[in-house]
């Protein structure tokens, strides 16, 4: 089954990956190789949360992994303005989320937690 979950939650990135270029190319048009930046970068991120094995809240998981992940893209960014940082930061976060609530809602099975002390 944990085969199962990096496979979809590669897909979902790499899907969220092409959301995010639509998303983003609506400011006007963009480089293929951002493009191509912005679609791998989503698309790490799926994979990155189908291979982690941190034992914490699904979700939480997912937003934590999201800004981590998106952390560089977001660097990159900051050289255009703040408000484009924050927004991949976030971005980054709410594709995490939304990866692990689509992958947990078809599989049926959430990620251990640490046990409660």
């Amino acid at each position: 089954m944990k085969s199962f979950r990096v496979v979809l939650t590669t897909i979902l990135g790499f899907v969220f990956g092409w959301v995010c270029y639509f998303l983003s190319k609506s400011g006007g048009p963009l480089s293929v190789s951002l493009m191509w930046s912005i679609i791998l970068s989503r698309t790490l991120l799926g994979f990155v949360i189908g291979i982690s094995s941190l034992r914490m809240n699904y979700l939480l998981h997912g937003i934590i992994l999201g800004i981590i992940v998106s952390f560089p893209m977001a660097l990159a960014t900051a050289i255009k303005s703040a408000s484009v940082f924050w927004g991949t930061l976030i971005a980054g976060a709410v594709y995490g989320f939304l990866i692990e609530l689509i992958t947990n809602l078809v599989i049926k099975e959430k990620p251990a937690v640490a046990p409660s002390a």
